[in-house]
């Protein structure tokens, strides 16, 4: 590649808007140089939460990878330890996803080359990343890794278990078809192992005690064991590695920079057992997605797919445990609040009840609607004022909205409302009946003949609208007709209105 090989950011994290952009020439610069492009891949990721040593634990596999002929590849006692980037500290290292620019190549015991990639990824649940990125982050990487190392501290608590459901979930919604387990294998590796006097260090030790962590029981609670099922769903092979503490020098020393003389030596003796056991050819497993291994080049045009769908919107929006519960809490009692309305209302307009006058119904809807108001006040909720006044703004909203189907559900038994418009009609045709004879009497008979045919189109109005009732078909007609008739009761009313006034004013003059 021309250069020093090192860590090669591939997917940088906008961290004001929370986003994640692939560096696709980069990527390539990896991937499809001319000597790995057509290979099978293993891809090795370390991930999980931040400062806990995953770059640290990722530079010792560097080290095998670049000495393994050697016996002694651990390197000399004062010998600083180079990679990817790493140092002590409360502050997080890493951001995004790295690759090691190098590609190794390694053969196994039947002859096949496979390409060996390292991956490193951002520590979850830093002061700057929301649920999103880590739950992003975490998916992205186990998706295209064949080998997931979950880095966990001193032991595998139920809230590590559950954030593991949380991001593989996640990953598995991104992948359109799933014939088999969606990811290969995960390793649990339990850094500073605290009770080897329980479980003793290394692969037998952690896999006893992963077996107790992971059992499903008859007598755990539902939650505990949909935990344990869908961790057990998701992967193809899971392990675990119980590893010592690797000296307080390591842990609180400013000036470590990686070198062994510091390093506590049972902690080196365990990870000369680790390091080769987990990078031995015959154990890497190739990258596989639904059966098929998986090319460098493959594995390029996996990752652009699957950035492409984090970029977008078509993920829900992963939650933090407190965010979840209070929006399900809150949402309760919206429920809660709203059924009291609907069932109060219910007792008054509903079913076969008869009309209600509007005035009335509107003066309980404003009774019930504060009733239900207070009901919501009354219930413990979740978040935070700010939070739940959301969901309060949520139930008056839902409430109107049942107010005006109540209405319309009322005013619908009202029987003049129901047969106004052939009302109107017939009125129109008794009056206009009345005033063409009285015209013909005077010897008006043109406009009597105009008459006629006015009162002829009011009655192909009612009986088309009368159809139009009876088969359900030309509602757009029977809506017209039914405007029309509006308007004019409408004219009518005002015209008798007006005409009352006046006969009042003349009446108050006298």
């Amino acid at each position: 590649m021309g250069r020093e090989p090192g860590p090669i950011q591939i997917v940088t994290v906008n961290k004001e808007k929370h986003s994640f952009d692939l560096d696709s020439k980069a990527l390539e610069r990896i991937l499809l140089r001319p000597n790995v492009r057509d290979m099978d891949v293993v891809v090795l990721c370390v991930a999980g939460a931040f400062r806990k040593g995953k770059s640290f634990l990722l530079d010792f596999m560097l080290r095998y990878m670049y000495r393994k002929s050697d016996e002694d590849w651990l390197g000399q006692e004062h010998e600083p330890l180079t990679g990817f980037s790493w140092r002590g500290g409360s502050e997080p290292e890493t951001t995004g996803i790295q690759l090691w620019s190098e590609v190794f190549i390694v053969k196994k015991s039947n002859g096949k080359e496979v390409a060996v990639l390292l991956m490193d990824t951002q520590g979850a649940f830093d002061d700057q990343s929301t649920v999103k990125d880590c739950a992003t982050i975490f998916a992205l990487s186990t998706m295209t890794s064949s080998m997931q190392i979950y880095n966990l501290s001193q032991n595998i608590q139920e809230d590590d278990l559950q954030q593991l459901q949380l991001f593989t979930e996640y990953g598995r919604l991104a992948m359109d078809e799933i014939f088999l387990k969606p990811f290969q294998s995960l390793m649990f590796l339990i850094r500073d192992w605290s009770f080897p006097y329980e479980y003793k260090y290394g692969f037998k030790g952690g896999s006893e005690f992963l077996d107790k962590r992971l059992q499903v029981k008859d007598a755990q609670h539902e939650e505990l064991q949909t935990v344990r099922k869908h961790i057990h769903s998701c992967f193809t092979s899971i392990s675990c590695f119980l590893l010592p503490h690797p000296g307080l020098k390591v842990a609180t020393s400013p000036t470590f920079r990686g070198q062994l003389c510091d390093v506590a030596p049972e902690f080196k003796t365990i990870l000369c057992e680790f390091i080769p056991k987990l990078l031995d050819p015959d154990r890497l497993a190739v990258k596989e997605i639904n059966g098929n291994k998986v090319t460098c080049r493959g594995l390029l045009e996996y990752f652009k797919s699957y950035i492409k769908i984090y970029q977008g919107e078509d993920l829900p929006q992963p939650k933090s445990m407190l965010q979840a519960t209070a929006e399900a809490n809150n949402l309760a009692a919206v429920a809660s609040a709203k059924d009291q309305y609907y069932k109060n209302m219910e007792k008054i307009c509903g079913g076969e009840l008869p009309y209600v006058a509007p005035d009335s119904l509107e003066e309980k809807h404003h009774f019930f609607m504060n009733e239900s108001l207070k009901h919501f006040a009354s219930i413990k909720k979740m978040g935070g004022q700010e939070f739940c006044s959301r969901y309060q703004a949520q139930l008056e909203s839902e409430l109107t909205e049942l107010w005006e189907s109540f209405s319309k559900h009322n005013e619908s038994k009202n029987v003049f409302s129901a047969f106004r418009t052939p009302a109107v009609l017939f009125v129109l045709v008794c009056f206009l009946y009345v005033l063409s004879g009285l015209l013909l009497f005077i010897g008006l008979g043109t406009i009597s003949v105009a008459c006629d045919c006015v009162i002829g189109l009011a009655m192909l109005a009612m009986l088309t609208w009368a159809f139009i009732r009876y088969s359900g078909q030309y509602r757009g007609v029977g809506s017209a007709i039914d405007q029309a008739a509006g308007v004019l009761l409408e004219q009518a009313t005002e015209m008798l209105n007006k005409k009352s006034v006046t006969i009042k004013q003349e009446k108050k003059s006298r």
